[in-house]
C-alpha cells in the first residue's frame, strides 16, 4: 500500500524545501495551501464570498485574489481567519479527498506527501500513515521570514504568532526534524529519514503512528 506522509510545520520551518526535494526523487506531493487557493479562483463560489466578506481591494490586477493583501487582513486575527475559512468552503473535504484518492490510485511502493501547516491540528493525520513535523527556533524563523518575504519585524512576527508552536504538536509527530541550520544540513537529514522510511515501509516494519492517540487527546 502507498505510504502517505503528512508534512507539518509552521512557516519558515523548511517543510516545503523538504517536500520539493522528495518530489524531485519521485514522491507524489500536494501542497494543501495551493489546493485551497484553487478553491477561490475567479468563477468559483468562494471567490465571491471572500470579496463580500473582505472587500474588492483583495482582488489583484490579474483578477485573482491577492493572497498577500488577504493575508494582511487575517493574519493575527482569529475572528477574521475563521470568517475566511468559512468563506472558502469545505477545506477538510478537499484535502482528505486527495489522500483517499491516493489510496485508490497509487502503487504499493509509492510515497505521497500532503504538506499543510495545520495538518495535525485539522485531523488530516487520520488519513495518513505517519506525520513528519518540521521545527525551527523562533529567532531563526523570524529572520528567514523577513528575508524571504521582504517583511518588517512586526509583519513577520504577526505571521509567526498566528501559528501554533511546534512544541504543541510534538507528541503527535512520528518524525521531528529540527531545521535551524543550513540548507545542506536539512537536505542531509531529509535524505537519511526517507531512506529509513522506505526501508521500513518495504519491510512492513513501520511503527504505529502516534497521531491518532494525540488527536483524540486533543479533542476530548
Amino acid at each position: 500500500m502507498v505510504l502517505i506522509i503528512g508534512v507539518a510545520g509552521a512557516i519558515a520551518s523548511g517543510k516545503s524545501t523538504a517536500c520539493r526535494l522528495l518530489s524531485e526523487q519521485g514522491a507524489v506531493h500536494c501542497d494543501a495551501d495551493k489546493l485551497v487557493h484553487r478553491m477561490y479562483d475567479p468563477g468559483k463560489p468562494a471567490f465571491d464570498r471572500i470579496i463580500i466578506e473582505f472587500g474588492k481591494d483583495v482582488v489583484g490586477e490579474d483578477g485573482f485574489i491577492d493572497r498577500k493583501i488577504l493575508g494582511g487582513k487575517v493574519f493575527g486575527n482569529p475572528d477574521k481567519m475563521s470568517k475566511l475559512t468559512k468563506a472558502i468552503g469545505n477545506i477538510k473535504e478537499e484535502i482528505e479527498g486527495v489522500m483517499k484518492q491516493w489510496r485508490h490510485d497509487l502503487k504499493d511502493d509509492d510515497i505521497a506527501l500532503m504538506e499543510a501547516v495545520n495538518f495535525m491540528d485539522s485531523g488530516y493525520g487520520r488519513y495518513s500513515d505517519l506525520t513528519w513535523l518540521f521545527a525551527v527556533d523562533d529567532d531563526v524563523a523570524l529572520k528567514r521570514l523577513m528575508e524571504r518575504n521582504n517583511l518588517d519585524m512586526d509583519a513577520a512576527q504577526q505571521r509567526l504568532s498566528s501559528q501554533r508552536h511546534w512544541t504543541e504538536r510534538k507528541d503527535g509527530a512520528d518524525i521531528i526534524t529540527h531545521n535551524n541550520g543550513t540548507i545542506e544540513e536539512l537536505i542531509s537529514i531529509v535524505n537519511n529519514e526517507i531512506i529509513n522510511l522506505k526501508t521500513n515501509h518495504k519491510n512492513k516494519s513501520l511503527t504505529k503512528s502516534k497521531y491518532t492517540q494525540w488527536w483524540e487527546s486533543q479533542n476530548n
